[in-house]
């Protein structure tokens, strides 16, 4: 990478049971597994849901940038980050994204063409192209 404007840290003891905290303490949190994987679920949070809430606002981040180059109204946008975890054909775990646009204020056709601009921006979707599959899709 050229130039390094932030770097977030935070480290977790316990694994996918355990407790995350940040190096500034802002995020302190405990973890559990889903009750879909045979944990506890509740209340608590788990990886999954910290990348869907890391994802879908990097990306809408990117959409708002995209939108204003492009003079198009996102200013009641919102992006739901689905974040699927599960068997791979190997037998090992993966992820899977689903980002979906509501876009209210923009035709179905100008919704999804900023979807794809912002795909192409946005730091999380150049991490993860060519590792998880990601849908985009565009809601009524």
């Amino acid at each position: 990478m050229k130039t390094v404007y932030y770097t977030a840290s935070a480290t977790t003891r316990g694994g996918r049971n355990g407790h995350v905290q940040s190096s500034d303490g802002v995020l302190d949190l405990d973890l559990t597994m889903p009750k879909e994987m045979g944990g506890e679920g509740g209340s608590v949070t788990n990886p999954e849901q910290l990348f869907a809430a890391g994802y879908s606002a990097c990306f809408e981040q990117a959409l708002r940038i995209v939108a204003g180059q492009q003079n198009k109204d996102v200013s009641d946008a919102s992006i739901t980050a689905n974040v699927d975890i599960g068997k791979t054909e190997d037998g090992g775990f993966g992820l899977g994204v689903e980002l979906i646009g509501h876009l209210p204020n923009l035709p179905r056709e100008e919704a999804e063409a900023l979807m794809e601009e912002a795909h192409r921006m946005c730091p999380y979707s150049r991490a993860t192209r060519g590792n998880i599959d990601v849908k985009l899709s565009v809601q009524e």
